[in-house]
This record gives structure tokens, sequence and C-alpha cells, in this order.
């Protein structure tokens, strides 16, 4: 029996091992050590409203365990949408002209889980936002700044559009513009202004086992911004798996995004993928 015990015991202990080894290997291969790590978006012990604005119902993920800290924090977190996703796939769960309805409801599940203090759902046309009237895009974002007062902005990049999606990248511009154009004025509350972007590890990984950055994503040219920093969101990963599980509709693109998240353990998952990057939004753009 002494012997069986000590066997089991070296087993387990050589397993554990091996799992803390391969999640250093797995975080080394995939994070930017170089790139500083916040603890959360924003330092501050008051409460500060964080606006994010979006073309598709499930882009919040990207920034899920950020928006999850910021709500737990104290902070108002407000989604804006600018479509209900109807060009994305059904994940054969619904009917085609039933699947806005069914996303917009998806959205609001998850603004649930994060906390948010307000959603907004527009009706914009998925997947055509650059036929869009430009100007029409701009005046929702400064309605949307007007109303809610945020503090800080949160959109992608308009260059890339995390992954080269148009949409992504219409609406990022138009809040850039916003942002250019009244940054500093008495009547605008923004303080600061970030977009979702990627490490460079991150980027080569993508480009090997996520079909969507294989399809849209440059090869030349510069690329998505680089971060300026990242924020440390390990505690908050289950929390993100429901506000994926939420998308239900979306398995396959979000399973795209996030590679194995559904058959790799939370535990070990949320400490290789525990960290999400920004580039903070500069006037020299």
């Amino acid at each position: 029996m002494k012997h069986i015990g000590l066997i089991l015991a070296v087993s387990i202990l050589v397993i554990m091992v091996l799992t803390a080894f391969f999640m250093l290997f797995a975080r080394f291969m995939i994070q930017d050590s170089s790139i500083p790590v916040r603890s959360g978006l924003i330092d501050s012990s008051s409460s500060k409203t964080i606006m994010t604005f979006f073309a598709h119902p499930d882009d919040e993920i990207a920034v899920g365990g950020t928006l999850l800290d910021a709500s737990k924090a104290g902070h108002k977190v407000v989604l804006v949408c600018l479509t209900k996703g109807e060009a994305g796939p059904t994940g054969g769960m619904v009917e085609r002209n039933q699947l806005a309805q069914v996303r917009a409801e998806e959205l609001r599940r998850v603004a649930g889980i994060i906390g948010a203090e307000a959603l907004e759902i527009f009706d914009f046309p998925d997947s055509k936002l650059d036929q869009v009237e430009f100007r029409e895009i701009k005046e929702l974002a400064i309605h949307m700044i007007e109303k809610y007062q945020p503090d800080y902005l949160i959109t992608y990049d308009s260059r890339i559009g995390l992954y080269g999606h148009k949409d992504h990248r219409v609406v990022s511009k138009a809040m850039e513009e916003i942002y250019l154009e009244r940054k500093g004025s008495h009547a605008f509350p923004v303080k600061q202004y970030f977009q979702v972007t990627l490490c460079k590890k991150q980027i080569e990984i993508a480009m090997k086992l996520s079909s969507g950055f294989q399809r849209n994503y440059p090869k030349e040219g510069p690329g998505l911004p680089v971060p300026d920093f990242a924020v440390r969101t390990t505690q908050y990963f289950p929390d993100l798996l429901n506000m994926i599980s939420a998308h239900a509709t979306q398995h396959e693109v979000l399973g795209d995004f996030f590679p194995y998240y559904d058959k790799i353990p939370v535990w070990i998952y949320g400490r290789i993928f525990d960290r999400e990057y920004f580039y903070q939004f500069k006037e020299n753009e």
C-alpha cells in the first residue's frame, strides 16, 4: 500500500509539473511579456463611465474580461451596438429571418452578465456599414456620447478592424474622427479613447489557427496598432465563457477567435489567454 501511495503522489506531482510547464509555455507563445500589464483599464476610485461602440453583437467579447472588471470595480459600462448581426451565421439554431431578433437577445443576456448600466442596439445593416451614409454613423456616435457622457471610449481600430472586418473599420473610423475633432473642448467628456488590438504573437497564432484571420487579415502593411498595455483578466474567464455561451448562434465564430476554448479546462485556458490588449488612440493618428 505504501508503494501505491508513493506512486500516486509522484504521478500527481508529475502531472502538476507538466501542466504548469504547458501553461507557461503556451502563455509564452501567445502573450508578449514586454507589454505592460494593468489590473484594470482605468485607475480610479471614483465611478467613471466606459462606453463601447461596436458594430455587432459579440464584438464586446474581445474586451469581455476588461468590462467585467470595470463593472465589478463600480464603473458604469455602456454598450452600443450598431447592427443586430443578421448577416452572421445562424449556428443551425434559428431561421435566417429570426437571426436579428435572436442575436439582439443574446447581447442583452451578455449585458446582464457584465452588469452594464445601459445597452443600445440599433438596426443598421450588418456587413453593409460601408454603404451607409458615414455622416449618419458619426451623428449616432455623437448622440451616444452626449447621452451617456462617457469618460472613456472603446472601439476596434479603423486600420484593420481587429481581423479585417469592414464594419469594424467603418464604426471605428467614425469614432476616431469625432475624438480628433472634439477632444479638449469643454463639452466633450471623453478623457481617453482605447482601441482593441492584439500583440504580434497573437496575430501570428491567429494566422495559423483562425480561418477568419486567414481570410481577412491583410498580408502586407502595418497591421494592427501596437498595444500600449494589456489588462489581466484571468479571474473573469469563467464569466467570459458564460458570455460566449450566451452568444449561442455564434459558437463557430467565437470558437475561431478563442481556439479550443471548449476543449481545454477553464482554469488552464484562463491562465493562457490571461490578458486583453489595448492601444491608446493618439492625436497624431
